[in-house]
């Protein structure tokens, strides 16, 4: 595919060409234009113009155009998927589940444009009030950035890029420059679905560069990052006032008790662990079990793990592909010999080729270690035994993050100690942190970020509130 970028509605060049890769073979699959800084402020620019006329769609207009728009890609669902697995080394099964995820985002999108309301304010509660009548109202923001990542490059996008439309806004969307090819299908689909000119722009390039212009131009007036915590850092630092949106991923805990199905569990946990490679903000990492139930979890989890199949992620029968790059997957090799040096054990896998690296489990490591300690976004999962139900507890938000957390048991009790314990923004009970329904509310506490998403909620982070009072008397 020979790209472009997409701004005020029309397919335009830019600067030198990005190649794009197919991950698992290294085959160049497609190029698009890096966007130079006028092109940033041509699609600000155009956004602005879009938003206007964003502001003054009608509500069931805007519906109709997301909900033709997942239609659209329901009827190029292989292509989609096809892309996906190419450029992102996604498994291709579970890169069918991600167009699938997005034709459910782009449809919830559709209902939620219809439900973009106020209340009124029952001014005469206090004595100031009398003589009064109050009421508010939701009014888009304006123009939204959307950065997003590689490891979902439909569905993430689809995450910021819906709800904003359904809001009334205007957006310029910059996607991972691995992974940009998926996002340019995105924008066929919704200028063929009658989205207005400028109302959905698209540039490419680095963070340092597109990223920074986009996030300090005043003319944006919301953030919405998916990605990395000192990229997010970054975000807070230059973005002036204006309204961010920030996840920031995690080191997803799951907690083990010993009254449950361990074979389910096991096949759940490697499931979360590995599909994509592990590369997901909510993927298993870190896995307390009790003492009764550690040794029985540890067999029957490295029996899952390699009954995983690694290979192209073209391959019907794959589970598990390539990371993004060689240097993503030398860096987790590198962060398992360290966890060894330490006296970790593996027990299956820690073996690479090129970008692949195959799924593998750790024992005996220690918390500072980085496998445990920092998000390891590679297809690395440790478990680690605790005394008791609320040591693992202990153990479990012993993080700086707090995105999503995991507890499996049959007891009540258990179930709401956990909620109660747990200092994260999702709490997952029997399935793992890796669940994600898309008209949930999503988003983290602590160092995992700043906001939420799900589609009614990433509205409410894209609107701004606006007061009406009306004086009765004379």
């Amino acid at each position: 595919m020979e790209a472009r970028l997409f701004v005020g509605g029309q397919w335009v060049e830019g600067g030198a060409r990005i190649e794009v890769r197919n991950k698992y073979s290294g085959e160049v699959i497609g190029t698009i234009p890096e966007a130079r800084r006028e092109d940033v402020q041509a699609a600000v620019e155009a956004a602005q113009h879009g938003a206007a006329v964003m502001a003054e769609l009608p509500a069931h207009r805007r519906g109709e155009v997301l909900r033709r728009a997942a239609e659209l890609i329901r009827d190029r669902r292989e292509e989609f998927a096809r892309t996906i697995a190419a450029e992102a080394g996604k498994a291709l099964k579970f890169a069918r589940i991600e167009v699938d995820r997005a034709v459910s985002t782009f449809t919830v999108a559709s209902e939620e444009a219809k439900r973009v309301h106020g209340e009124t304010v029952p001014m005469d509660a206090v004595p100031a009030g009398e003589g009064y009548f109050g009421f508010w109202v939701r009014r888009p923001v304006g123009v939204v950035a959307a950065i997003t990542p590689f490891n979902f490059p439909l569905n993430l996008v689809a995450h910021k890029v819906a709800p904003a439309l359904a809001a009334g806004n205007a957006v310029v969307l910059k996607p991972a420059s691995t992974t940009p090819l998926t996002a340019v299908m995105l924008c066929q689909v919704l200028a063929e679905a009658g989205l207005p000119a400028g109302a959905l722009n698209l540039v490419v390039g680095p963070g340092g560069t597109v990223g920074e212009w986009l996030v300090t131009d005043p003319r944006v007036a919301k953030v919405s990052f998916t990605g990395s915590p000192p990229v997010g850092r970054r975000i807070t630092e230059i973005a002036g006032i204006k309204k961010v949106t920030l996840e920031l991923g995690n080191t997803s805990p799951v907690v083990v008790a010993p009254d449950v199905d361990l074979d389910f569990v096991a096949r759940r946990c490697a499931v979360g662990a590995y599909y994509n490679s592990g590369q997901v903000c909510i993927s298993v990492q870190r896995i307390y079990a009790t003492r009764e139930a550690y040794e029985p979890f540890l067999d029957r989890f490295v029996q899952a793990s390699q009954a995983m199949v690694v290979g192209d992620p073209l391959d019907e029968r794959v589970d598990v592909g390539p990371m993004i790059d060689e240097r993503e997957a030398r860096r987790i090799e590198a962060w398992v010999e360290e966890a060894l040096a330490g006296g970790a054990r593996v027990l299956t896998g820690h073996r690479r080729e090129r970008a692949v690296y195959w799924p593998t489990v750790l024992a005996d490591v220690k918390p500072e270690m980085k496998v445990v300690a920092q998000e390891a976004f590679a297809p690395v999962a440790s478990v680690i035994r605790s005394d008791d139900f609320e040591q693992a507890l202990e153990q479990a938000n012993a993080t700086e993050y707090g995105l999503q957390a995991a507890v499996f048991t049959r007891d009540v009790d258990r179930v709401f100690r956990a909620i109660r314990r747990l200092n994260f923004g999702g709490v997952i009970i029997n399935d793992t942190p890796a669940y994600r329904a898309d008209h949930m509310p999503y988003g983290g506490v602590r160092g995992s970020g700043i906001g939420r998403e799900g589609v009614r909620y990433a509205i409410e982070e894209m609107t701004n509130i606006q007061m009406v009072v009306i004086r009765t008397g004379s």
